[in-house]
């Protein structure tokens, strides 16, 4: 990699910062479900961090309508107008959880002081996440020896890493432009890169330039990027009841979306800061989990579908591009045991 990560991270938090991205043992979980009739929080809020991805922004409804109490929980949901910043407020032990994807978790997760695993999948992203070409470019092989800008190491650079590798080619077929999301879709824009991978709103910015076009999408790849609520393996220590919390409250708020359609895009719009039909654009590309996907999701298997199997892939990806020097324990990373207690108790 050109830059060391901790480097790029650094200059990462300069340019989020200025930027703003508009854009993740006491008492077992099953008695704790099954004593979940108290309707008053108890004990110190626990703090968990999120940011501008669709598929956080229900969590905005969960505040909102007094969910979490619901679940006898004291959450404080933490607004970060910075991804980065909420992943290394994380990592540095300042919140007790944090909405990120499955890559940032490994990348994060052996510096972070108090550990991360991810306990829920929120969505996957189904087209949310974009390789923008010129006009000339017409099929993934025609990236042969073109300038593609990307963010190094991250989701939409691993999402050219499958792309290629779908037609037999490697990520060295291709030259990287190595930028930061917003300024490789603003390099794409103005003629300097033949192509890019974005995500929202940025794959807007690219699609700016006269005669671009999507070339393929995370749609094409199920599972490839997963988003996750990922808390610190203290709190599973000590209040695993807080976590099993935190993951009802969650189907809850799908529950709420699906009979409340309309009063729920008003309170993530308002979240969002977006109007109601540009909300539309952006939940098209995303596919929110119900429970069954995030059995199937945290469940052994052959495809990136499985977060076991997803994990392997991207660590391998992140090691071999530099921006990682070391694979974490990812047996310690995925933790089922609240998702399947919440299916248990439903049946």
């Amino acid at each position: 990699m050109l830059i060391n990560r901790r480097k790029l991270l650094s200059l990462l938090s300069v340019f989020c910062l200025s930027l703003v991205l508009t854009i993740s043992c006491s008492q077992s979980p099953q008695s704790f479900l099954e004593s979940n009739n108290q309707n008053s929080p108890s004990g110190d809020a626990i703090v968990i961090g999120y940011s501008n991805w669709a598929g956080w922004w229900p969590w905005a409804i969960a505040e909102k309508e007094g969910m979490f109490a619901k679940n006898n929980v004291n959450v404080e949901m933490k607004w970060f107008d910075g991804y980065l910043e909420s992943m290394q407020a994380f990592a540095a032990g300042q919140l007790d959880g944090n909405c990120q994807t499955l890559n940032d978790t490994i990348s994060f997760a052996t510096d972070s002081v108090n550990g991360q695993v991810a306990i829920l999948v929120n969505d996957n992203s189904a087209g949310n996440d974009k390789i923008i070409v010129t006009e000339d470019i017409n099929k993934i092989e025609d990236l042969r020896g073109k300038k593609v800008a990307v963010e190094e190491g991250v989701v939409d650079d691993f999402l050219l890493t499958l792309a290629l590798e779908s037609k037999g080619m490697k990520r060295e077929d291709v030259e990287i432009i190595p930028l930061e999301t917003g300024a490789a879709a603003a390099a794409f824009a103005s003629g300097q890169a033949d192509a890019v991978g974005a995500f929202p709103p940025f794959w807007l910015t690219a699609l700016k330039r006269e005669g671009s076009k999507e070339l393929i999408s995370s749609k094409e790849f199920p599972g490839a990027i997963p988003d996750l609520l990922v808390v610190s393996q203290k709190l599973i220590d000590e209040h695993p009841d807080k976590a099993q919390a935190l993951v009802n409250t969650w189907f809850d708020v799908m529950d709420f979306m699906a009979q409340n359609p309309e009063k729920a895009d008003e309170i993530m719009a308002e979240r969002a800061d977006v109007t109601v039909e540009e909300l539309q654009l952006f939940k098209e590309g995303t596919k929110m989990f119900t429970i069954e996907d995030n059995l199937k999701a945290f469940s052994d298997g052959d495809n990136m579908k499985h977060m076991p199997f997803a994990a392997q892939k991207m660590s391998k990806f992140m090691l071999d591009v530099g921006f990682i020097t070391e694979v974490p324990d990812l047996t310690k990373i995925l933790d089922d045991r609240f998702v399947k207690a919440y299916a248990k108790a439903k049946k």
